[in-house]
C-alpha cells in the first residue's frame, strides 16, 4: 500500500464519490484520486475535489490488495489501488461530471454504493 493513499489525518476526511477512496481533502488536491484522476482530474482543483468527493459516508475499508479480497471484491473495488475505501458514500456526482465521463466513454453508476435511499 502506498503511504500516499492512506489518510494522515483522521478529520476532514473524504470519500470519492466514484470510486469510495478516503483521503484528506488536502490529500485528494495534491495527488487527485489514485484510481479516477485520469478523468475526474481533481488533483490542484480545490472547487473539483469538493464536487467529486464526500463528507457523508459509511464504514471504512483498509485494503492492502484488492485484487486478493473477498471483501473488495464485494464492494467491487478488487481492481482499485490498495488504500481505505468508503462502504457507503453519500451523494453523486453533478450532471456535469457526469456529462464529462460520458463524452469520455466512462460508466458511471450513479450512488452504487449511496445506501441513504435503501
Amino acid at each position: 500500500m502506498s503511504i500516499e493513499t492512506v489518510p494522515r489525518d483522521v478529520s476532514g476526511l473524504r470519500a470519492c464519490l466514484f470510486c469510495s477512496l478516503i483521503k484528506t481533502c488536502e490529500q485528494f488536491e495534491m495527488d487527485g484520486c489514485d484510481n479516477c484522476d485520469r478523468f475526474l482530474q481533481m488533483k490542484g482543483d480545490t472547487d473539483k475535489v469538493y464536487e467529486c468527493t464526500s463528507t457523508n459516508f459509511d464504514g471504512m475499508i483498509a485494503a492492502c490488495q484488492p485484487h486478493d479480497s473477498w471483501v473488495c471484491k464485494w464492494q467491487k473495488i478488487g481492481d482499485k489501488v490498495p488504500g481505505v475505501y468508503a462502504v457507503s458514500v453519500s451523494g453523486s456526482l453533478s450532471d456535469n461530471v457526469v456529462s464529462d465521463l460520458k463524452a469520455m466513454r466512462i460508466r458511471y453508476v450513479p450512488n452504487m454504493r449511496d445506501t441513504t435511499g435503501k
